[in-house]
């Protein structure tokens, strides 16, 4: 598996508050985020780029504010929304 390195100066180390290793692994974080929300990688693929579980990642996709599920919120809204007025007819 290759091993991409992330190069950055101390400087930017000190600017944020962060160590090396925290710094690599919200990058990771971060960009396993954007290909999911992108539609680019699955779920289970994106929690393996972040380094976490992927139960871990579907929780830290609530905290980003995406779903699960590949919808947004104001989606899943809409759906129940239809859904309740399907069963009301």
């Amino acid at each position: 598996m290759a091993a991409p390195t992330l190069q950055y100066s101390h400087e930017i180390l000190g600017v944020l508050g962060k160590e090396a290793d925290e710094l690599e692994k919200e990058a990771r974080l971060l960009l396993a985020l954007k290909y999911y929300k992108n539609g680019q990688l699955s779920s289970g693929l994106a929690a393996q780029l972040a380094g976490i579980s992927r139960s871990e990642f579907t929780y830290v996709l609530g905290k980003h504010g995406l779903s699960p599920f590949g919808e947004t919120p104001e989606d899943l809204e809409e759906s129940l929304a239809n859904a309740r007025n399907a069963s009301i007819d």
